[in-house]
């Protein structure tokens, strides 16, 4: 299960298939509010001030600069060379490394707090959770965020069942919740769900759509075809182009064993 994208398989051409949407992806994806930062620090049971963090699968760096905001010694993570370079552009002055979830190129027991913000799904499994006890330090959490659009929207539920209509498969661009099956075995996770909108013009909200990977494969005709169509609809609906879309972080947080420092 693919929480943050859709429901195929995690192969690596659509993994990286961001690189080549790098600063749209930066420009239109939604960030995250303020009380999820509070509530990995409450599940995490430590401030973010001065830990050291790791986030995994950065992309352009939207959780990486709200860590650091939240004065966390941020090192980011991230496969794709076109997303580090948007990272890099847009956040000079923290540390960039290459590489993935299933090795991260890391110290053992260097990190306070691991995320992967929209990305363990991109992950297997098997290999990144016995990373990511590796890199944590006995006490240390490892938090899974992500975007889920919220269903309970009228607007928003129409939308997605034309995007599974579209692509067929189950796939989408709003995300599902995890479930505990698809999260890391041997950890005992703490769950909590944060309700939050955006307010954005017509533009940006097609630009976050055609920025998921569903769209990034098919190609340029086809994802010019379904967004030119949705846009009409989406006139229709918000007549004066401005969209409030409406989303749940599913947060999940699991601390390692032995004691906090």
């Amino acid at each position: 299960m693919l929480p943050a994208d859709s429901d195929a398989p995690a192969t690596a051409p659509r993994a990286l298939s961001f690189d080549r949407a790098a600063a749209q992806y930066a420009a239109a994806r939604p960030g995250y509010p303020p009380a999820l930062l509070d509530a990995v620090e409450e599940l995490a049971r430590r401030p973010l001030e001065g830990a050291r963090a790791v986030d995994v699968g950065a992309g352009t760096g939207i959780a990486t600069r709200l860590l650091h905001e939240r004065g966390a010694r941020v090192v980011a993570v991230e496969p794709g060379a076109g997303m580090a370079a948007e990272l890099h552009r847009s956040l000079p002055h923290l540390p960039v490394v290459r590489g993935d979830g299933n090795h991260l190129p890391l110290a053992t027991a260097s990190a306070d707090l691991i995320t992967y913000a929209q990305a363990w799904h991109w992950t297997d499994p098997a290999l990144a959770a016995p990373e990511a006890l590796r890199v944590l330090r006995p006490g240390g959490a490892l938090a899974l965020w992500w975007n889920v659009a919220d269903h309970s929207v009228p607007w928003i539920a129409e939308q997605d069942a034309r995007l599974r209509r579209f692509f067929g498969a189950g796939d989408s661009a709003h995300g599902s919740a995890v479930r505990s099956r698809d999260l890391p075995s041997g950890l005992d996770f703490a769950h909590r769900q944060v309700p939050w909108t955006r307010r954005v013009s017509v533009d940006t909200h097609l630009a976050n759509l055609g920025s998921h990977s569903a769209f990034l494969v098919l190609g340029e005709e086809g994802t010019r075809r379904f967004l030119t169509e949705e846009r009409d609809r989406l006139a229709e609906l918000f007549p004066d182009g401005t969209v409030e879309e409406s989303y749940t972080v599913d947060l999940n947080v699991a601390v390692s064993p032995g004691p906090a420092s």
